[in-house]
């Protein structure tokens, strides 16, 4: 599934290109996504300039003067950026065709799965209920150790689920949780409610630095993630446990160990991380 690093690299390679132009056409070539797709939406974006686009948590949000247009990835999706002219293929269900001088462009939506969404909010899309659900962003100074201990205090759930709650912290998920927890040196095992402020201050930095490292790095390509330029990131070539079960620990030589914890695979050394 795309996380909030792919989400980002995507907001990134869109945002220059679109921001400002017109909406000269949408095509839709399902009737459903993990929604219904809005029927009205080639006469409700018809026209309207995009104004910009952000993200809130996994969910991209393209801000127009009388609403936005949310879209999530869901577990398979990617957004590129191809020449409106170019034919479909099996799993392109959706195009956003913008007007760029004398060229149009579409932003479409690739999703082998279906567990995409595209929705119409003409509110303040915050008061979503997709939205409104979500925690607190963790590249943003609100995501801090004291924070995190105050959020946890009683937890008695293993810290790397915990991390993963999305109605506690967003876009945390899998790959990115068990990297950063390496980098803190925490047993992902670890009861979330018994961790220190000092531990959890390191475990702070080590997520916003994993972040953006995988930022910087283009993402991670997984199955079916691709850039809006069509191109992969290659923030996997770094990886320090995670998919490296049976492997050597690049630190202490002690092979990655691999459990299930809430039905997903965890990998981490218990010789760096207790």
């Amino acid at each position: 599934m795309p996380e909030l690093p792919e989400v980002e690299v995507t907001l990134r390679g869109i945002a220059p290109t679109l921001t400002g132009r017109r909406v000269s056409g949408v095509i839709a070539r399902t009737q459903a996504l993990r929604y219904p797709l809005p029927r009205d939406l080639p006469r409700t974006l018809g026209g309207h300039c995009l104004a910009a686009v952000s993200r809130r948590g996994k969910y991209l949000l393209l801000r127009f003067d009388h609403g936005h247009l949310l879209i999530h990835l869901g577990m398979s999706g990617s957004l590129r950026l191809v020449p409106a002219g170019l034919p479909a293929e099996k799993h392109d269900h959706f195009d956003l065709v913008f007007a760029i001088k004398r060229e149009s462009v579409a932003l479409r939506l690739r999703d082998p799965r279906r567990f995409g969404a595209i929705l119409w909010l003409p509110g303040d899309p915050l008061t979503h209920p997709l939205l409104a659900v979500l925690g607190v962003e963790p590249l943003t100074e609100q995501f801090s150790a004291e924070w995190l201990k105050q959020e946890l205090a009683g937890v008695s759930a293993a810290i790397k689920p915990a991390l993963m709650d999305s109605h506690r912290v967003v876009g945390i998920g899998n790959i990115y949780a068990s990297e950063s927890l390496f980098r803190a040196g925490i047993d992902p095992r670890t009861p979330a409610g018994r961790i220190s402020l000092k531990r959890l201050g390191r475990l702070v930095q080590a997520i916003k630095t994993t972040l953006a490292a995988a930022i910087d790095a283009g993402g991670s390509s997984l199955r079916d993630f691709i850039h809006s330029d069509g191109s992969s990131g290659y923030f996997q070539q770094q990886y320090s446990v995670y998919g490296r079960g049976g492997e050597s620990c690049r630190v202490c030589g002690r092979r990655i160990r691999e459990l299930r914890q809430g039905q997903r695979a965890t990998f981490f050394c218990a010789g760096c991380q207790r």
